[in-house]
């Protein structure tokens, strides 16, 4: 479950940077981060004052939250009316933050979510957003949350928040030690969880009363709930003085700022504790009484109640950098929901072991040896080696121009940062220079600055108090926050990292320095901070994190790591960075190819089905289905490159193509579809290296116009589909248990050949018998005439493939088809196909038959091929007639038994068959509990791979797990078929329905659904044969004998259409291969089995 937010809204400081925070909370909304369904209204806020305070941004965004609402629903002027059923969420980014420019809620964490559905770097903002939504938030009634982003928040998947009956407004807590309180807020609450007062910074007697029986004490946390009627009663404070003062409305009339505290002014005064007299007196200055004054008078008579949530943790984010430091630092697991990690969304060019444990590194590109030591951060920095960081370090927005700075400069215990700062119409960057132990407001003579006293510091550069401080400035007012430390511009020479580093040298090298630094315009951070160009900060982090990107590319696509990248292609996409992403998978592409080889071939297809996610993203869910025809003529060319082998030309020729379709949504999904297409033809090379297993050896031919007839059966696949894949298959590995059947008695698939008299190719297709009337019929006498091999869904697609695989008809050639028959044959040929099977049974039925007219094409042709070679011959049969299928339809109907089918995850192809040995019996107990049940519905197995190999090239996590599991439960089932164990395999049986349903959703029809309701009760497991979404079940019964017993239990469901259950047995025997006399009805005629 998830909040689902009416309007959810960032305050932050006035200073220009609310377009940049809009736009962030844009691209949240469009990478998926704000939950199944985002907040119709995003709006980043600006104070109106720089010291609002919480309270007053808390009243100003409600004012802004309900005028958008209004104008929504129509209404000229704010109405509070709009409140009562809306769910709003208020997140203040409150004051600035000494370790990162764009404050405490854009502060990165060493966190990656691999589930994301696009990626990005998290900072504490996403984490708020996650546990507020997901979490805290759940369950609540219309109203409005307050959250500080000025803390990191860990809350239970399953907080326990009790919201029956509630009224008035509900703090949240966190239990935390009575030591941590001291500096802290919390909250003194009666038995039954009423506010009784809130006290900071208090007193240790204080501080115990407010205490729980396990001596924690419940800390003010930042968080806050107000029900619809508080905020409307909050809301109308706005038009009242000397509240009007803090929205936008009382700026613009001129009203005098004011500063409030949204714990101290506004939701104290409901505390039960307090007294009227007492809290007004309260109040700063006189604006702050009498705002204190209509407080208490609209809000005090709601409760105010609290929820201190168990195994909840708060950590402020103070402006200690060692605390900040040891945030980041946490080991693994540390922090449940956030899962921390060593190197978060970075590229590490050399040894990660160069890295210690403890140490932490988000958003970075290090290139060469960086040597980072356990209690060091760095983020978002782009260096290069050698480099050596010490412990206690944080460096952050480095560019590889300070690298040579950095060279030979050992860091300890110091904070280094680049800034982006602006200067009116000028942009420049700034390097400051701190201590991890230094106290940025402490006076100068009880302080330090790195982290040694300052006047060590004078004496071993030679910089004077004068050069930092006026000397009008009192002493006790001196501290590191207003010395004017930093560099910003030189009136001769360009300023670097260099100009904040000799600050760390000893006097000798100091000397050499000092002058240029005194030369410097300088300022302090105090000074600075006004001028943070936060816009060009987060903008430079956004080129950074795809910069990285594209190196990540490179490393997954090279390293074949099982790691999804369509993820950061959505990224790419929603902030502007697809073409360099594109640009990237080209040059990949390029690369790979060029290589040549197989394995690099499947890495290239692979990077050619990135570049299909990219376009189909850029589409942005328009333009139609991602699945369809990739035939375009305009695409002709670089597909006709890749086909002949010149792939570096392809891939230049489809870069070029793509160019023209990337206008509009409708274009960029069709050049997806080309792209997918220029994907399966090296797919198609690389299965194609199973060639190499198949040999072929010259038999007797047999005399003209006798028949060879080839009976095959079906097959059941027990575990392990779609492993059998390309290009799973060769990527993954595979590993497919099958069985042999019989249906009904008999091998229901089959096909004949013989030589005729007459030069040409009569193609016949009967129905379902072989004795059966002819269905389709093709005479071909001329080459031309195979031309459409290659288009599936032609006439007589699949045997003229058959004729060119086996090397029976030379194609392409010169040498004319009747002349090629004449020469070789002495005449042509006529093939009969059959298959008692429906279209899409699921039983492996086209596989199978392309098994046996190729077996009996080659003994008809004069030649004998073995099993093994039969089974990789259809391999290559099927990616020259381009459906793409995998190996385990020709294991399961070409070896007889039960067998389990692999394949290596490499190149060349191979596949592998054991046969898998069963107990004495078995075999008739398996043909005494296996039925058929036609479900009556016919499945599409063709859209079905589409997209199975579009989420495998993904590296969907779902589908490299389950592949996984594939393989996994395949073994399984082995060892429970060499068991005799009925139950055990029925349950490999759901289990592999499970992950049949999970590699291709959508395969289980609602019809197919309730008849698998309908029966669970009497199988020990059950499973559509083949790709599902129709086609035949096959069901393991608990008892023996059950056909008649499931066709009364089916009768009686409603909603199954028509249905019918059919017996099946194990073939121990195999396909068979007959030459038989001029007609096979004529038992007289003599036959002889023949060993193929």
């Amino acid at each position: 479950m998830a909040a689902e937010w009416s309007v959810l809204l960032l305050t932050c400081q006035p200073g220009g940077c609310v377009s940049a925070f809009q736009q962030e909370l844009e691209a949240r909304r469009l990478r998926g981060g704000l939950g199944p369904r985002p907040p119709p209204l995003l709006l980043a806020v600006e104070d109106p004052w720089a010291r609002l305070g919480s309270g007053g941004a808390t009243l100003n965004a409600l004012l802004v939250a309900a005028e958008h609402l209004s104008a929504r629903a129509g209404c000229t002027v704010v109405s509070s009316d709009v409140l009562r059923e809306a769910r709003i969420l208020i997140l203040h980014m409150g004051r600035d933050f000494s370790f990162d420019d764009c404050g405490r809620a854009f502060t990165c964490l060493p966190v990656e979510e691999p589930g994301a559905p696009a990626e990005a770097v998290v900072c504490n903002l996403d984490s708020l957003l996650a546990t507020m939504t997901h979490r805290l938030c759940v369950g609540s009634p219309p109203g409005v949350w307050i959250c500080s982003t000025d803390m990191l928040l860990t809350v239970p998947s399953a907080p326990g928040i009790d919201w029956d009956g509630f009224q008035g407004v509900r703090v949240i807590a966190v239990p935390g030690s009575q030591a941590y309180a001291r500096n802290h807020g919390v909250y003194l609450a009666d038995e039954q969880g009423l506010v009784r007062n809130i006290i900071y910074k208090g007193t240790e007697a204080q501080i115990q009363q407010c205490a729980g029986p396990d001596g924690t004490v419940p800390l003010v946390c930042g968080v806050v709930f107000f029900s619809s009627d508080a905020a409307e009663q909050l809301l109308a404070t706005h038009v009242i003085p000397p509240l009007d003062a803090c929205t936008y409305m009382g700026l613009d009339s001129g009203a005098p700022p004011i500063q409030l505290s949204l714990f101290f002014d506004i939701v104290l005064c409901m505390a039960g504790g307090m007294t009227e007299e007492e809290f007004v007196k309260g109040g700063g200055d006189t604006s702050v009484r009498s705002a204190r004054s209509v407080l208490w008078t609209a809000l005090r008579a709601f409760p105010l109640s609290m929820a201190c949530i168990p195994g909840a943790s708060y950590d402020y984010m103070t402006t200690s950098a060692s605390d900040h430091i040891r945030s980041l630092t946490l080991l693994p697991g540390s922090a449940s929901h956030l899962h921390f990690c060593k190197t978060a969304h970075s590229h590490v060019d050399q040894q990660p072991c160069l890295l210690e444990d403890g140490s932490s590194v988000t958003n970075c590109l290090l290139e060469g040896a960086v040597r980072l030591a356990a209690g060091s951060v760095m983020q978002h920095c782009h260096l290069q080696g050698p480099l050596e960081i010490g412990p206690g370090c944080l460096l952050s927005g480095l560019s590889a121009s300070s690298s040579p700075a950095l060279q030979g400069c050992p860091l300890r215990d110091v904070v280094l940062q680049g800034h982006h700062i602006r200067l009116r119409d000028l942009s420049c960057r700034v390097f400051t220079l701190t201590g991890r132990l230094d106290d940025w407001q402490r006076p100068a003579e009880e302080a330090t600055y790195l982290n040694m006293p300052w006047a060590e510091f004078f004496h071993r550069t030679g910089v004077r108090e004068g050069d930092l401080w006026d000397a009008e400035m009192p002493r006790s007012s001196r501290c590191l926050l207003n010395a004017r430390l930093f560099p910003v511009l030189h009136a001769c020479e360009a300023l670097g990292l260099e100009d904040v580093l000799w600050l760390l040298a000893p006097v000798a090298v100091a000397g050499e320095w000092l002058a240029r630094w005194r030369a410097a315009w300088r300022m302090s951070w105090e000074e600075l901070l006004p001028c943070l160009d936060k816009a060009a900060e987060l903008g430079a982090r956004r080129a950074l994190f795809f910069l990285q990107g594209q190196r990540k590319v490179r490393r997954v696509l090279l390293g074949r790591q099982d790691c999804s990248l369509l993820p950061l292609a959505r990224s790419a996409v929603h902030e502007g960075y697809h073409e360099a992403v594109l640009s990237t998978l080209d040059e990949a592409s390029f690369y790979f190819l060029v290589a040549s080889t197989a394995g690099d071939a499947g890495i290239a297809a692979r990077a050619l089905a990135c570049i299909a996610e990219v376009l189909g993203c850029m589409a942005r869910g328009e333009g139609g289905l991602r699945s369809g025809p990739a035939a375009n003529r305009e695409w002709a060319l670089a597909f006709g490159r890749l086909e002949s082998g010149d792939v570096a030309g392809g891939v230049r020729e489809l870069a070029a193509e793509r160019q023209k379709w990337m206008s509009r949504p409708a274009l960029l999904v069709r050049a997806a579809r080309h792209y997918e297409g220029a994907e399966q033809i090296l797919v198609r090379q690389a299965v194609m290296s199973s060639c190499q297993f198949v040999t072929v050896a010259q038999a007797e031919l047999p005399p003209l116009g006798c028949w060879v007839q080839v009976a095959c059966p079906a097959r059941l696949d027990l575990s392990g589909g779609w492993s059998d894949t390309p290009p799973i298959t060769y990527e993954h590995g595979g590993a497919v248990v099958d069985v042999a059947v019989l249906v009904d008695g008999c091998r229901p698939i089959g096909a004949r050949v013989r030589r005729i008299g007459e030069p040409e190719l009569r193609l016949v297709s009967l129905g379902g018998m072989p004795q059966g009337e002819a269905a389709v019929e093709l005479v071909c006498r001329e080459l031309e005439h195979l031309r459409d091999y290659c288009q599936p869904h032609a006439p007589g697609a699949l045997l003229k493939a058959a004729f060119i695989c086996t090397q029976v008809v030379q194609f392409p050639s010169q040498k004319p088809l009747q002349a090629q028959l004449m020469e070789s044959f002495g005449g042509g040929f006529e093939v009969h196909t059959w298959s008692k099977l429906p279209h899409g049974s699921g039983l492996g039925t086209s596989s199978i038959l392309a098994g046996a007219v190729m077996a009996s094409l080659y003994r008809a042709a004069g030649k004998a091929a073995s099993t093994e070679s039969l089974i990789h011959a259809v391999l290559h049969l099927e990616q020259r007639l381009t459906t793409g299928g995998g190996w385990q339809d020709q294991v399961g109907g070409l070896v007889p038994g039960i067998k389990i089918g692999r394949s290596k995850a490499q190149l060349p192809l191979r596949v592998e068959v054991e046969k898998i040995p069963v107990p004495s019996g078995f075999t008739q107990t398996l043909n005494d509990h296996l039925l058929l049940v036609y479900t009556g519905k016919t499945r599409l197995a063709r859209n079905l791979l589409q997209d199975v190999v579009r989420n495998w090239y993904a590296r969907l996590p779902s589908a490299v797990q389950n592949a996984d599991a594939l393989v996994s439960n395949a073994e399984e089932c082995a060892q429970a078929l060499r068991q005799g164990n009925l139950p055990l395999i029925g349950k490999c049986l759901d289990r592999y329905w499970q992950q049949k349903k999970c590699m291709a959703p959508g395969c289980e029809p609602l019809a197919v659904g309730r008849m698998m309701d309908a029966l669970r009760p009497y199988v020990h497991g059950q499973c559509l044969a083949g790709a599902g979404g129709g086609g035949f079940l096959y069901v393991l019964t608990k008892a023996p004998r059950q056909k008649e017993a499931l066709h009364q239990i089916l009768a009686k469901t409603q909603g199954l259409g028509n249905f019918s259950i059919h017996s099946i047995e194990v073939d121990t025997g195999g396909f068979s291969v007959e030459v038989v006399g001029c007609d096979p009805k004529d038992g007289s005629h003599p036959r002889e089995d023949v060993a193929v």
